[in-house]
């Protein structure tokens, strides 16, 4: 991406705030509320606990995000996109021994796995977390607080099949607005108490952690809560930038969360020193009672229309990592909706849209509130922290080439933080930590079973499959010839395809003129036109051509053949142009190298994946699909 300047860097940046940082922005919703005042672990309401808990929510916004992502993980980038898989094809890259690239892979899935963990709990505990203002109204309200939640949430997931590039455009100024009235909310409280700033001094967390053992993993787990959000700065640096996204954090988002944490906490000491000094509990929702009670029902609206911006960046980041994986050949070939045509990444995947919709319906109503749902919030994020420090410790030193000091400075730094909140997070799994494990487990399950399963599919297509070349000369002399183009779609460039064997074994015809189509995604995020095309004469009337896509491109084969013309002096008209596409069907049989019940498992898959025609857009009308049966 072309370095922005002057106003486009400022509407950018502005994007930024927006998109990248909504879920991170709705935290101060559950955080401390989370810690001091749920009942299955709360923490004592003293000083000495809530600047601890302060200083320690301070200083991992500033190491996870400001030092990990932002500064040094941005810098991991393959053609200015970022992400999991991104990160996974430039590691790939500075390994060669092939057990190294399995299990780097494997990681790799995982951490793609964890996010759609978290694509389904953010959505959940976000909206619930701003309807359970209700309650600050009345506390009969609590009874249409889930209701209520998955009202908003049907709507959310309804939606996002009318495209979200009309209502995205106001996602900037509406989270720039919430977080301004974030630290003016924190400014307020913290007038009452400012020596609560004091809490920036890391000496404060140490010794809380010091003089509290048992309560270490607690609070590590619950200051989690402020930082669920952070992988967006890396997977979101394609739609904005490096430097946007850098200015985002550092000059609006990062002091406006800890002016509201600080100001937070500054509000408990005062109300809780009052209800000391009255001999009552302390009882309060930290966020709600910020607010005035004429100004609580705009903040409850306000919030959950900021829980909705957040939701909707995490389920569109869900349709990229979706599409990435189906390019990558980790999941089969699904319908993608483009709902801009401007924007190639606005992009809707109904069936990731309403499974994920279908699983966020179940945990809200499976966990009904923010405090137990916190305890499967979390795991899924730190998951996903650690695969991203791995990754990248194998891309600085693997393909950078960093100094080893320095590597293994900022690796032992980012490890340490990574395994104590990974350690926090995974106490929580009895408690519900176990849905996001569950969720990523069978996302695993699945892309690597079709991974093995495609693998093998080649493998069994190489060992039958006839050389193209020597075998033209054959085909020529004995086959009629008809006149028409012929496109024959493989997987394997440099052999026969197994649909021009079938129509040759059962039609006996050959068309004036056949094409062998392979179409290849690297693993790059972009391929750009100059590169896309290569067409190879092979006489008698045979072309082989190779189309190359990357991960974020869109295939359109009518689009590429009617650039052929222009190019490569060779005209198509659809009308005379007839497509073989070969379906094989797997015959599940013992194996050694895959299990049966993965072999069916590919084969449900297989079936119920988009057709060929329809992903690569060529008009139904004139495909012929011919079918053998595929034994591992």
């Amino acid at each position: 991406m072309r370095e922005a300047k002057g106003a486009r860097l400022a509407a950018l940046s502005l994007g930024a705030v927006g998109v990248v940082y909504g879920d991170i922005g709705t935290s101060p919703l559950y955080t401390l509320k989370e810690v001091f005042f749920n009942s299955s672990h709360a923490i004592a309401l003293t000083e000495a606990n809530v600047l601890g808990l302060l200083s320690l929510i301070f200083w991992v916004l500033t190491i996870v995000v400001a030092v990990k992502y932002a500064f040094v993980i941005l810098r991991a980038d393959n053609q200015g996109e970022g992400g999991t898989m991104i990160l996974l094809s430039m590691a790939l890259r500075a390994v060669q021994e092939v057990t190294k690239r399995r299990y780097l892979t494997l990681l790799g899935i995982f951490g793609v796995a964890l996010f759609f963990g978290d694509s389904i709990i953010t959505p959940a505990v976000s909206v619930l977390g701003a309807m359970e203002g209700l309650k600050e109204i009345n506390p009969k309200f609590e009874a249409a607080v889930v209701p209520i939640a998955l009202v908003i949430l049907t709507g959310l997931f309804w939606v996002q099949s009318r495209g979200t590039g009309k209502v995205s455009k106001f996602f900037g100024p509406i989270m720039a607005a919430w977080f301004a009235m974030l630290g003016a909310l924190g400014i307020f409280h913290l007038s009452s108490n400012p020596a609560v700033l004091a809490a920036i001094n890391p000496m404060y967390f140490l010794r809380f952690l010091v003089e509290n053992p048992g309560l270490s993993l607690i609070v590590l787990g619950s200051a989690v809560l402020a930082v669920t959000g952070a992988e967006a700065l890396y997977a979101d640096m394609g739609h904005f930038g490096r430097r946007p996204i850098r200015i985002a954090w550092f000059v609006w988002v990062f002091p406006a969360l800890v002016l509201n944490y600080f100001g937070q906490g500054a509000l408990i000491l005062k109300t809780c020193a009052s209800a000391a000094a009255s001999n009552t509990a302390c009882k309060m929702h930290p966020f709600y009672d910020q607010v005035p009670s004429s100004f609580l029902i705009p903040m409850i609206l306000f919030a959950g229309v900021a829980t909705v911006i957040a939701s909707q960046a995490v389920i569109s980041g869900a349709f990229s990592i979706a599409r990435q994986g189906v390019q990558l050949g980790f999941l089969p070939r699904m319908k993608i909706v483009h709902t801009s045509h401007q924007s190639e990444g606005q992009i809707y995947v109904p069936a990731i849209n309403w499974a994920l919709y279908v699983l966020v319906v179940i945990v809200v109503i499976s966990f009904r509130s923010t405090d137990k749902l916190a305890s499967a919030y979390g795991l899924a994020v730190t998951g996903a922290m650690m695969v991203d420090t791995i990754l990248f410790a194998v891309v600085a030193t693997g393909l950078w080439k960093w100094n080893k000091l320095v590597a293994a400075l900022a690796i032992v730094v980012f490890a340490i933080v990574d395994i104590a909140l990974v350690a926090s997070t995974a106490i929580k799994i009895p408690d519900g930590g176990w849905f996001p494990l569950l969720v990523a487990s069978v996302v695993l399950v699945l892309m690597t079973t079709w991974k093995r399963g495609r693998n093998l599919m080649n493998e069994q297509r190489k060992a039958v499959a006839l050389p193209l070349v020597p075998m033209i000369a054959s085909l020529t002399r004995d086959a009629t010839r008809v006149s028409g183009t012929a496109v024959f779609m493989t997987s394997t460039p440099d052999d026969m395809p197994a649909a021009m064997l079938h129509n040759l074994k059962h039609n006996r015809i050959l068309h004036e003129r056949n094409v062998i189509l392979h179409v290849k995604f690297e693993d790059v995020p972009l391929v750009p036109r100059t590169k896309r095309l290569h067409v190879e004469a092979l006489g008698d009337g045979f072309y082989a051509m190779v189309v190359r896509y990357g991960f974020m491109n869109t295939p359109d084969i009518p689009k590429v053949l009617t650039s052929v013309a222009k190019d490569y002096d060779l005209e198509f008209d659809m009308m005379d142009t007839s497509f073989f596409v070969s379906r094989e069907v797997l015959i599940p049989t013992k194996c050694k190298r895959i299990s049966i019940w993965r072999q069916r498992l590919f084969s449900l898959m297989a079936r119920n994946a988009q057709s060929a025609t329809a992903y690569f857009q060529i008009p139904s009308n004139r495909v012929l699909e011919l079918g053998a049966q595929v034994k591992f």
